[in-house]
């Protein structure tokens, strides 16, 4: 059983569900420590005073917040405490909205959210409300001291609380695009959908690898064995496209190529699988289970798989 980082109650109206909050997901991380070449040593780091150079003792150190250039508010723990805001072992849900409504721009951490024990029958009542309902729930918690809004969701029959970003902390998309977007023809417009079509199927995370997770593990096995490791050429910048419809063409003609391959239709030569991408050949790669498919190149993979 994983450890809960929050223990608490959801408040629903007058009715309360003691719950226990779990972390969701967890990332690849490969650990990498730091050390002194000639003699093998640690290394550590020290607080240093810019203006002494000298190393500080912890209890010398203090927070500050910078008001204007070089004007600073020094805050202590007491400062922090009476900040703290009512309802740190709540979750009160405020509104309930349909949850497609939601822009996933607002979400910033998923978390898995189980009964205490002896409050599966609330937690229950809550999960089938909110799925007959087809909406999910709007709420702020408290987490770590600090305060969020959160969105409740059921996913598989299970409440997962989704912690989001308030609305001024996310920026407006309209930003990055100073002005209208140009006109395509409907040519194009056409081929480009027949380029999606091509390549639309069922959601499937399990197809998708974390391929330089992979590509570091197999370097540090091989560093291991004593292989003698040379960097990969990098990859040449994309080029702009200069035909725009004759690029969606070869698209789609690859596309549909890659996809027969997939689906086991196609003959598998040379000539078809140097036609594919390198991120359709690692596909194919992987499901005829090809091992050191990630640390391959693209002719690497069209001779393995060839």
């Amino acid at each position: 059983m994983p450890r809960a980082v929050w223990t608490g109650s959801i408040a629903f109206g007058l009715v309360s569900v003691p719950v226990r909050v779990y972390s969701a997901v967890h990332e690849h991380r490969v650990r990498f420590h730091l050390r002194h070449r000639p003699d093998g040593g640690g290394i550590g780091y020290r607080k240093i005073c810019k203006l002494e150079d000298e190393p500080v003792r912890d209890d010398e150190i203090v927070k500050v917040y910078e008001v204007e250039d070089g004007e600073y508010v020094e805050l202590t723990d007491e400062d922090f405490a009476a900040a703290r805001v009512e309802g740190s072992r709540t979750i009160e849900l405020e509104d309930f909205v349909p949850y497609d409504e939601i822009d996933p721009s607002f979400f910033a951490h998923t978390y898995l959210v189980g009964p205490q024990e002896g409050a599966e029958r609330p937690y229950a009542l809550l999960v089938r409300a909110m799925e007959d309902a087809g909406v999910a729930a709007i709420g702020k918690f408290v987490l770590r001291s600090r305060q969020y809004l959160g969105c409740l969701r059921i996913r598989k029959g299970i409440l997962t609380l989704e912690q989001m970003y308030f609305a001024d902390e996310v920026d407006p998309p309209e930003q990055v695009v100073p002005g209208e977007l140009p006109e395509v023809s409907e040519r194009e417009l056409e081929m480009a959908r027949s380029l999606i079509d091509s390549v639309s199927g069922a959601w499937e995370p399990d197809r998708y690898e974390d391929g330089y997770h992979e590509a570091l593990c197999a370097l540090i096995r091989r560093k291991l064995e004593g292989e003698e490791i040379h960097a990969v050429a990098p990859e040449a910048e994309p080029e702009e496209t200069p035909d725009l419809l004759a690029a969606l063409r070869e698209s789609v003609a690859r596309a549909r190529s890659g996809r027969r391959s997939r689906d086991g239709r196609g003959r598998g030569d040379r000539a078809e699988l140097q036609a594919l991408t390198k991120a359709e050949l690692l596909e194919v790669a992987r499901e005829r289970e090809l091992e050191g498919r990630s640390s391959m190149s693209k002719d690497e993979l069209v001779d393995a798989l060839a």
